[in-house]
């Protein structure tokens, strides 16, 4: 296990920083070391680390959105607005819907199958998205019409309206009924997710503020509130409707309401957390890949991939109507719902351990849409936002 951890973190962050050296995200170069040490490559990362493998790519999807919770100002998510809620489920369903009616005649596989697998694919990325949000926040562009708030706050409720979606369509695949409670679970689960996680982070910050304490603590209070929260979702799903990943970035965002200079300084800490827990994440799904299997299905996939996009993206255009953002604000936000990582990489593997019939299909159409879609979409932003995007003192 220490040989498959030593390879992981070296190889890992090589490749990483090569791919970062010439301008692409380092995670293709994460999920390139996966396929290469994983079980279907030269076999070099112990059973016991593929094991936990399910409960590590959650853990870091937990610090990626208690990261963008901790960032996200409620005072800029009223002022966005509308937008922000049609950005956060209009291109995913339009995305969904591509995907639904495509892949039985690209992929040969069943609707059912097609729908898990769109929602497997519709999520945008917040491990791409978020550190470049923050970024234009911090430089100032876009920071007149909070352009960052919105693309940011609508890609996290994107991930949740998604993940519930993929939630519910296991359920039937196991047997279970499809009712109209089935959609209308979906807005409670994550207004019931916000309210839990809100009132979380307003009694954490009131006891951070008469309990002294290291930061570094507190981070591992945070975190460990944040897995009481998943499990939470877990054990009263068959009750009542609750979504813990929404109630995890409710939590940052009700600290920074309340605390805004420890949040702040919080979010440094998990930058940190997230160096690693990045790695572990994208080696870890790159693992799970079958090679044999991607030549059998690559220009299909990479088809229905192209043709999902374009229905993403017309998605975007039309949450944005009426808004007061210029045609080439719009087209940012465009490129910016383009890439695909982090629920891809979370949940991409679930549905070929619980026996869907095409599961090895939906893990490797997901894993291409990673290896196509970040590094379009992370260097398009990257390249195109100083030209998209007015700075804050133009």
């Amino acid at each position: 296990m220490l040989l498959s951890l030593a390879l992981i973190l070296l190889i890992g962050f090589s490749l990483s920083g090569i791919f970062n050296h010439f301008k692409l995200p380092g995670l293709i170069g994460m999920i390139l070391t996966g396929m290469v040490l994983g079980p279907y490559g030269i076999d070099l990362i112990a059973p016991e680390i593929l094991t936990l493998s399910g409960d590590l790519r959650e853990i870091a999807l937990i610090v990626i959105l208690m990261r963008a919770g901790l960032t996200i100002d409620l005072k800029d998510l009223k002022a966005v607005g509308r937008p922000a809620v049609l950005m956060s489920f209009i291109p995913a369903a339009f995305e969904l819907l591509a995907i639904g009616l495509l892949a039985p005649k690209l992929m040969g596989i069943s609707r059912l199958d097609a729908l898990i697998l769109g929602t497997v694919v519709a999520a945008v990325s917040p491990a791409v998205i978020v550190p470049r949000m923050i970024h234009l926040m911090e430089s100032g562009h876009g920071k007149k019409k909070r352009i960052p708030q919105l693309i940011m706050a609508g890609a996290s409720i994107d991930d949740i309206f998604v993940i519930v979606l993929f939630t519910a369509l296991l359920n039937i695949h196991a047997g279970g009924d499809f009712t109209p409670f089935t959609l209308i679970k979906v807005p409670i689960s994550i207004f019931l997710g916000a309210l839990v996680g809100s009132l979380c982070g307003i009694m954490l910050s009131r006891f951070f503020k008469h309990k002294h304490m290291r930061d570094t603590v507190k981070v591992l209070i945070l975190l460990s509130v944040s897995f009481l929260l998943v499990v939470l979702e877990n054990s009263l799903g068959t009750v009542f409707p609750f979504s813990g990943l929404i109630a995890v970035m409710a939590l940052g965002a009700g600290l920074l309401k309340t605390y805004p200079v420890l949040a702040k300084r919080l979010t440094g800490k998990f930058s940190k957390i997230w160096v690693a827990a990045e790695l572990l994440l994208f080696v870890l799904v790159g693992a799970a890949v079958q090679l044999s299997y991607i030549p059998s299905i690559g220009f299909s996939a990479l088809l229905l991939i192209l043709c999902a996009l374009i229905f993403r993206s017309i998605g975007v255009w039309i949450s944005l109507i009426k808004t007061p953002l210029l045609k080439k604000e719009r087209i940012f936000c465009v490129i910016s719902y383009l890439p695909k990582a982090t629920v891809q990489a979370a949940i991409g593997a679930i549905p070929l351990a619980q026996g869907v019939a095409s599961g090895d299909t939906i893990l490797t159409v997901a894993v291409l849409a990673i290896l196509v879609t970040a590094p379009l979409g992370a260097t398009l932003m990257d390249r195109l936002y100083p030209k998209l995007l007015a700075s804050d003192s133009n």
